[in-house]
């Protein structure tokens, strides 16, 4: 059993990994696809709405069909049609063919992102302490890997749909050699969606909103740093180009790094102690940054900002998985639609409001969100929350075999 559990957590490294891997490597050659697709910056705006609709809609129906069918069967598929949908922008020659793509690829990713956490989750119930963080950290990592990579093809002259076609084998791939590890299905618990040996009509209960509305102002936070960190640096301090960048990057990397350290500091103090402290820190780092007349105490300010959110959305993920079995692809789905709502609603939320207080004001906007979410950190205590090593593993049945 521990062997198989083992496969199991290497494998939903591999998943999140290639996530974070996919999703760079169309993060790394948007100028080549826009210049392609001939659209203007606005326009393409507007088309990057289409891949969040995707990802959204996605994320809905991938929770249910996961409690369903299981994550052994939804992670892989979910996997694979991300891989093979990564080509689809690079291929766009207009407006229309890559507003289909982006929609299209947004529903590979939405389905990945919301199975592979639910799986992470059936890990985590099997090791029987925190394991999140650290997937989440792997994600972040794939997404440096794919700079790196998009970086060296777009060195040697390589072209979008070439680069992006090479992407999706080794997507396949990795899809097809990694399920191979996931975890076998585990006999289903009593819940109360389950009645008289039939299933009523899943209602999400009122602690997984919470979750989810708790996602959303983090995730946000994450994405206003996301895109308007360099802009914050370069327009209100003056800050060369170069200089700027080193923003993002401080933030990035502060996050990562906080990411794999989180499970250990999890499991000593518990995930209220991660999402009320680290919240607070967020909250204090962004006050930084935003009031610094100094380039160097701004980046301090992105770089404290970004540890104290590190840990904070993989113990809402915990949260909403752990809250009931059977319907924890559900769950998640849930939060992690409403996060990622989070993240798309960062820059539209910032870019009207300077239109009425300078730019570095409006981040006390994040400020007050990770206020509220340090004061809400209590609903991670809720019974169920955090996996417990009293909890029988997941996968037990069919284990032997496995291992």
């Amino acid at each position: 059993m521990e062997r198989s559990l083992r496969a199991a957590r290497l494998a939903t490294f591999a998943y999140f990994a290639l996530n974070g891997f996919l999703m760079g490597m169309w993060i790394v050659h948007i100028p080549g696809i826009e210049h392609r697709a001939g659209t203007g910056h606005a326009m393409f705006g507007w088309l990057l709405l289409l891949l969040g609709a995707g990802a959204f809609a996605a994320m809905q129906l991938a929770g249910p069909l996961t409690d369903r069918f299981g994550t052994r069967v939804v992670v892989p598929f979910g996997a694979a049609l991300c891989s093979a949908t990564v080509i689809l922008p690079g291929l766009a020659t207009n407006v229309w063919t890559l507003g289909a793509a982006l929609l299209v690829f947004g529903v590979g990713n939405g389905c990945l992102d919301v199975s592979m956490n639910a799986h992470a989750i059936e890990v985590e119930r099997g090791y029987g302490r925190p394991v999140m963080s650290a997937f989440h950290a792997t994600y972040s990592l794939g997404g440096v890997l794919a700079s790196l990579v998009g970086a060296r093809t777009l060195g040697w002259g390589w072209s979008p749909a070439a680069t992006l076609a090479g992407t999706a084998a080794l997507g396949l791939a990795v899809a097809a050699v990694a399920s191979l590890g996931l975890l076998r299905p585990a006999a289903a618990p009593e819940s109360e969606t389950v009645a008289s040996g039939a299933k009523t009509r899943y209602r999400t209960p009122r602690r997984i909103w919470t979750l989810a509305a708790l996602a959303l102002m983090i995730m946000l936070c994450e994405g206003v740093a996301n895109d308007w960190s360099v802009l914050h640096l370069r327009d209100v301090l003056d800050a060369p180009a170069a200089t700027a960048a080193l923003a993002f990057g401080a933030f990035a990397t502060a996050m990562t790094l906080g990411r794999l350290l989180a499970d250990r500091v999890a499991a000593r103090f518990g995930p209220v102690a991660i999402l009320r402290y680290g919240a607070s820190v967020a909250a204090l780092g962004m006050t930084v940054a935003a009031l610094s007349p100094w380039i160097p105490l701004a980046l301090l300010g992105w770089t404290v900002f970004g540890a104290g959110l590190s840990g904070c959305v993989p113990q809402l993920f915990s949260a909403a998985g752990h809250t009931d079995q059977s319907t924890a692809g559900a769950n998640v789905s849930r939060v992690a639609g409403l996060g990622y709502l989070g993240v798309l609603a960062g820059p539209a939320v910032i870019g009207p409001l300077t239109h009425l207080v300078p730019l570095n004001l409006t981040f006390f906007l994040p400020v007050a969100f990770c206020v509220i979410a340090a004061c809400a950190a209590g609903i991670l205590r809720a019974p169920g929350a955090v996996a417990r090593k009293a909890v029988a593993p997941v996968g037990v049945r069919g284990s032997d075999s496995a291992s």
